[in-house]
């Protein structure tokens, strides 16, 4: 399987389709606009995953807020069990957002590893180029 996208977001994506038992994974912004994702999805599909893990996303920060009496949560992951399989998803630090579909036989531990490891690679690629964007301005 491979990754339709709308940027560069294959090398996210690819190494997510490894652990066995993944269908799907979606990269989307945190308003729900998708920014890549696997084969399994037509684009349209991956436009109503996106805008429902959007949607989802944010009544889980807002019950973890109201649970904890406090203004606002952040969210780390949401994982949902259903009885065709579960789905994972993982919020990165800047504004995005990483999904994936295991079937009933993923091995939930796995796919949580691997979609948090690319979230952090994820980051510290973002990191790195504003970082260089930094050092371009300061030359400029």
């Amino acid at each position: 399987m491979t990754s339709r996208n709308t940027g560069d977001t294959a090398w996210v994506l690819e190494p997510i389709l490894q652990v066995p038992h993944v269908l799907a994974a979606v990269m989307l912004t945190r308003d729900g606009l998708v920014t890549g994702h696997t084969d399994a999805l037509s684009q349209a599909s991956a436009e109503r995953v996106a805008a429902i893990t959007s949607t989802v996303q944010g009544a889980c920060r807002t019950a973890a807020a109201a649970f904890a009496d406090a203004e606002r949560a952040e969210v780390r992951q949401v994982v949902v069990e259903s009885d065709l399989g579960y789905v994972l998803i993982v919020p990165t630090d800047h504004g995005t957002c990483v999904a994936a579909y295991g079937d009933v036989e993923v091995r939930l531990d796995l796919l949580a590893h691997r979609v948090h490891s690319q979230v952090a690679r994820l980051g510290e690629k973002a990191m790195a180029a504003a970082v260089r964007g930094a050092d371009d301005d300061a030359t400029a």
